[in-house]
């Protein structure tokens, strides 16, 4: 068994619990100890973030040999066209290589937060949502890859980590769950008995 905190990383915040730059980071938000990031969230983008306690655990979400799906809610510049989702969806080349095809596709605009600072009004006034999941995640790649299609982001929330979703979370918010690991290299799932606890802090003043 082991235990792994969901968060809902607020935007303009660090996937670490130092920076020395003193910008917000995760200690800001959880504060219990021997919990740390499986995998990143960039600093501008918003959404599920899991922290471990346990090494195997840590291992298995963010190694890229297990490629598990993420999917991303990612509002876009402009209204991209069926040529645009079918290059999304059958892989594009990037300065560092090939993606993996991803799951892509247009959706309404999401009931979600408010961000803030907001998107400003000229960029929305023309922008369109999508729906994209990955099965690896280099550096900034949703970002590059729909500014390769010709639309770039303008907000990108990632709401589920294979099976794990971020659900009701506010920013800043996090539940802690109970979770089964299997002997081998078999998928970890939750326990019969689910643990869950909710948190919050406001950041503190820098």
């Amino acid at each position: 068994m082991a235990e792994l905190i969901l968060l809902n990383k607020p935007y303009r915040v660090m996937s670490q619990f130092t920076d020395r730059e003193g910008r917000h980071t995760l200690a800001d938000y959880v504060s219990i100890p021997d919990f740390y990031p499986a995998g990143r969230l960039d600093y501008d983008s918003e959404g599920l973030l899991l922290l471990c306690s346990d090494g195997r655990l840590q291992a298995h979400i963010s190694s890229p040999r297990h490629a598990l799906w993420k999917r991303y809610l990612i509002q876009v510049e402009g209204r991209p066209g069926d040529d645009d989702i079918a290059r999304l969806r059958g892989g594009l080349t990037l300065r560092d290589g090939p993606t993996l095809p991803a799951r892509a596709r247009r959706c309404a605009t999401p009931d979600l937060w408010e961000r803030l600072p907001p998107i400003e009004a000229r960029f929305e006034k023309d922008a369109s949502w999508l729906e994209v999941s990955l099965r690896e995640g280099r550096n900034r790649q949703l970002r590059r890859m729909a500014a390769a299609v010709g639309h770039p982001v303008l907000r990108l929330v990632r709401v589920a980590i294979g099976g794990w979703e971020l659900g009701a979370l506010a920013p800043g918010e996090w539940r802690r769950e109970t979770v089964h690991l299997p002997e081998g290299s078999g998928r970890p799932g939750r326990s019969g008995k689910i643990r869950e606890r909710r948190g919050r802090q406001s950041p503190r003043r820098k």
